[in-house]
């Protein structure tokens, strides 16, 4: 019971982070229905800003800030210069140029940074508390929870009660229709993908103290759990990446802790296929819009 317990915090823990990601995933669909990726590389590209100002300054919030200003920048920079100019009549296409800025994005940091891990600190301590001898969260956990609960939050308020949301919807379901109704399809794109560079950067901040440190790929695998978290939980919700990101981090807990670390791959592929045999739109995937 002891280790089930456990288990099912440090699933919980590392879901969250998936959910942080999985949100991220979500916010270009909505925006672009694109599915982004070159989200891991840009995220590493702002941990590594991170990285650079810490070690400069000596703070950690001080860089935990600018990253999160340099994944807003490097968003608006993307959809600009390059997804802007992308052919959309195929999903393929913008498929093809992501994979294609990973690579340019990973063989740029390698240049600059080197290809060794870099130990990236945590603001908080990861020793967890103790109650009746059972591990359960530490304060960097905590850090965890209500860093994603509040982007859960506020992205749920941005969707549901702004007019702000509603265009980006609008942008990107119906990009002719919202121009003649005067919404600047341009912007909510631009708003859209700044701000899901903004959310990745906050999951790569929030991963990659917890893993061996900061390098070139270092959200590759997180990249793979997060994106089966969204697909689970559908890609249209930001509730639905929430609760797949927290399924993804309890199975891998599970798997890794009674099976075997290695097995753990084969049971992420087994969700999203199963997923995608019974609810391709995902367990909180809402009512297709109609077409006229």
């Amino acid at each position: 019971m002891d280790r089930f317990i456990y288990l099912t915090f440090d699933g919980l823990s590392r879901g969250l982070v998936y959910a942080a990601f999985a949100l991220a995933l979500v916010l270009i669909w909505r925006a672009a229905r694109i599915v982004n990726f070159a989200q891991g590389s840009m995220a590493v590209a702002a941990v590594y800003v991170a990285y650079s100002v810490t070690n400069a300054t000596g703070s950690y919030w001080l860089g935990f800030v600018v990253a999160l200003l340099a994944g807003l920048l490097l968003g608006v920079l993307v959809e600009r210069v390059v997804m802007r100019f992308v052919d959309h009549s195929s999903p393929l296409n913008g498929v093809v140029v992501a994979l294609g800025l990973v690579l340019v994005l990973q063989g740029t940091l390698g240049i600059v940074y080197g290809n060794e891990y870099q130990p990236v600190e945590t603001p908080f301590s990861r020793d967890a508390f103790e109650v009746g001898g059972i591990a359960m969260l530490s304060r960097y956990d905590l850090f965890v929870f209500a860093a994603v609960g509040t982007v859960v939050v506020v992205l749920t308020l941005l969707f549901t009660r702004t007019a702000i949301g509603l265009r980006m919807r609008a942008a990107a379901f119906a990009p002719d229709v919202s121009r003649l109704l005067g919404v600047s399809v341009g912007g909510m794109l631009t708003l859209g993908w700044a701000l899901a560079a903004a959310v990745g950067s906050l999951a790569g901040m929030l991963v990659v103290p917890t893993e061996l440190g900061v390098h070139p790929t270092a959200m590759d695998v997180v990249f793979v759990s997060a994106f089966t978290a969204a697909v689970v939980g559908g890609l249209d919700s930001p509730i639905g990446a929430v609760v797949g990101g927290l399924v993804v981090g309890l199975l891998l807990s599970y798997v890794s802790g009674y099976i075997d670390v290695t097995v753990a791959p084969m049971a992420i592929l087994a969700l999203l296929v199963l997923v995608l045999l019974g609810k391709p739109g995902g367990l909180f995937s809402s009512s297709k819009a109609r077409v006229a």
